[in-house]
């Protein structure tokens, strides 16, 4: 087997601490020592700290986001009102087409969506709307044709419910498993996770919007 690059090395280690302890937290020194490179070979290969958060998103998104751009331009022709489970299902399958490194890559990028959206890191936020911003916009826009009466104020937080009911079951999908089967006997695996929760972001979609509750 070939041995990895330098640049792989470093991608790797990086990827694992901050998925394990923070952006902040990680300093350059620790990736470097797991890596079992110098400091001079981040410099090198990313310029900075910033720049190396930014390619461990990168190796990820890159390949998601340039097959789900090929399959939005292929919908866009359409005129009626697309199925939402079918819009969903969109979403699971080019995540699962993402060529894995290693059996938990899926559950380690969840629990770094997470911290991008909870920790205070302003460049990486600018960096995810700006390089895919665009393909999510109109990603979501698809979504939400396929519920079109649901409000702008349901829109936005049922977005980011969705996405965090995601992030929370995805990124601690082996400790949910191992329960699922030790306590219930239920022999599951991360896709059947990720197939299940669209019928549940689905309904939560599809549910009466909150200013129709009296709320």
């Amino acid at each position: 087997m070939p041995q990895p690059s330098t640049v792989e090395r470093i991608l790797d280690s990086a990827e694992l601490l901050f998925a394990e302890h923070g952006f902040a937290e990680t300093s350059l020194r620790t990736i470097t020592s797991q890596a079992g490179v110098n400091l001079a070979a981040v410099n090198y290969h990313f310029g900075s700290k910033k720049a190396l958060i930014q390619a461990v998103f990168a190796r990820f998104l890159d390949p998601f986001m340039e097959d789900l751009s090929k399959t939005l331009d292929e919908l866009s022709g359409q005129s009626q009102q697309p199925d939402l489970e079918a819009v969903l299902e969109i979403l699971v399958d080019h995540i699962l087409a993402v060529k894995p490194r290693r059996p938990d890559d899926i559950s380690i990028f969840m629990r770094l969506m997470g911290l991008a959206f909870t920790q205070n890191q302003g460049h990486l936020k600018r960096y995810l709307t700006e390089t895919y911003g665009t393909a999510f916009s109109r990603y979501f826009e698809l979504l939400f044709r396929a519920c079109p009466e649901l409000p702008t104020a349901d829109k936005f937080w049922r977005t980011y419910f969705i996405l965090g009911s995601a992030v929370f079951s995805m990124s601690g999908a082996d400790t949910l498993l191992a329960m699922a089967k030790r306590d219930y006997a239920i022999d599951d695996n991360l896709e059947t996770i990720m197939r299940r929760m669209v019928p549940f972001m689905a309904a939560g979609l599809r549910a009466h919007a909150a200013q129709d509750s009296g709320l």
